[in-house]
């Protein structure tokens, strides 16, 4: 099992605005499709970011998910709103031990 975390460190004062597009988004059914998927936001340590957690059996899952739900233009429509909000992100990939 692997567990994907795509970080997002937010413009100071835009955690509302990008939480209501996080809302839409999984309203809508336009997240990617995982194992399982967690929406966290910071409570210590830097502020205003939001944190996509996926859990995929293999990395080819999680590369079939990268070039399918988000190659759909619903998907790159909203992805263009929610970036406004960004000021820079990262990735961390863990393969879960037990």
């Amino acid at each position: 099992m692997y567990i994907i975390r795509d970080i997002f460190q937010l413009k100071f004062g835009h955690f509302r605005d990008a939480r209501t597009l996080l809302d839409q988004a999984v309203r809508s059914g336009i997240m990617p499709q995982s194992e399982s998927l967690r929406l966290l936001s910071d409570f210590t340590g830097n502020s205003y970011r939001l944190i996509f957690e996926e859990e995929f059996k293999s990395l080819a899952d999680y590369e079939q998910s990268l070039t399918s739900g988000m190659a759909e233009d619903e998907w790159q429509n909203w992805y263009e709103r929610f970036k406004q909000h960004v000021d820079s992100s990262h990735r961390e990939i863990l393969k879960l031990l037990s």
